[in-house]
């Protein structure tokens, strides 16, 4: 059976997370431990007692969910499994691409928490509060979704930002041409049409500000070759080239994430099982709507990860 790993994107976050791996494994608690000491910041405590709005902010957000990923991988590695033996890909969704870069051995831990500090406070700074938005557009496929975000925009900007599923995209922009494609997606057949409660318009040129932040950041890390093709989000295709890595995490600040299409490109490639590993089962639930014949399973419990250690070692 061919494997890929997969890691979530933010949304997944919850108070607690993380905390049964840190108690059951020394080795996950120490990968907490490396994450508050880069950030210089207690992020760990954060995830585990909340308040939930202030994890929820995207600058704890992206690199708490990265934390939870990786102290999963490294108890998965000390017992056994080998991501550039048992796996074939990595791909990760949005901030997750960092995740399995970071699981890759393409950076550090270490670089890629402060990294997604930094595409945090960059993202949401980005646009002032209130003036952008985010909507799910229900039941549309990803051509009309972007038909509707074209016809929406009307001088300002309106695009398709997460291709996440069959009838489940995301428009990203300027708050009024957003609304926009709210009703008109309503008169082209989505079965809902609904504004997002997100701090900030992610993936779209609004991100421009972002995406420059992103380059100078990356321009300070060094990037090694992944032991395993990381499946890039606004390419869907594998990359292994640490100078395209780093391009492409710049223009996945503003560029769609193709995860629909990606999830087809692992299945075109031979990939049966897609391990997600990290918080949540959000990447589970959507390969089900993508592809028939491959199998989902989330992996962020002790459990989870005893019953994957039996499956693959």
């Amino acid at each position: 059976m061919t494997t890929a790993f997969t890691f979530p994107g933010q949304g997944s976050q919850a108070v607690g997370m993380g905390k049964a791996l840190a108690d059951a494994y020394p080795t996950a608690a120490r990968v907490f431990a490396e994450v508050d000491e880069a950030l210089g910041q207690n992020l760990s405590k954060l995830m585990w007692e909340g308040p939930e709005a202030e994890l929820t902010l995207t600058e704890n957000a992206q690199p708490a969910l990265m934390a939870v990923s990786l102290a999963a991988m490294r108890v998965l590695e000390e017992k056994g499994v080998s991501l550039k033996r048992d796996a074939a890909f990595v791909a990760g969704h949005s901030l997750g691409e960092y995740s399995a870069l970071a699981a890759a051995n393409a950076f550090s831990i270490a670089d890629a928490a402060r990294l997604l500090k930094i595409r945090g406070r960059a993202m949401q700074a980005a646009v002032p509060v209130g003036e952008g938005a985010m909507a799910a557009l229900l039941g549309l496929d990803f051509a009309t979704a972007a038909e509707v975000a074209a016809e929406a925009a009307q001088g300002q900007v309106c695009q398709a930002a997460n291709d996440n599923a069959d009838g489940q995209v995301v428009v990203s922009g300027s708050k009024a041409a957003v609304e926009r494609a709210v009703e008109i997606a309503k008169g082209r057949g989505a079965k809902r049409a609904m504004l997002l409660n997100v701090s900030a318009p992610f993936h779209c040129a609004l991100m421009r500000p972002a995406a420059d932040a992103m380059a100078e950041a990356l321009a300070q890390v060094e990037i090694a070759r992944p032991v395993v093709p990381v499946v890039s989000n606004v390419l869907v295709r594998a990359i292994s080239d640490p100078d395209e890595i780093r391009r492409r995490l710049v223009e996945q600040v503003t560029g769609t994430v193709r995860w629909r299409e990606s999830v087809r490109y692992l299945a075109d490639h031979g990939v049966s099982r897609l391990y997600e590993i990290g918080s949540g089962k959000v990447l589970t639930g959507l390969v089900k709507r993508i592809v028939d014949g491959v199998e989902g399973v989330a992996v962020n419990t002790p459990e989870d990860i005893e019953k994957m250690v039996v499956a693959i070692v």
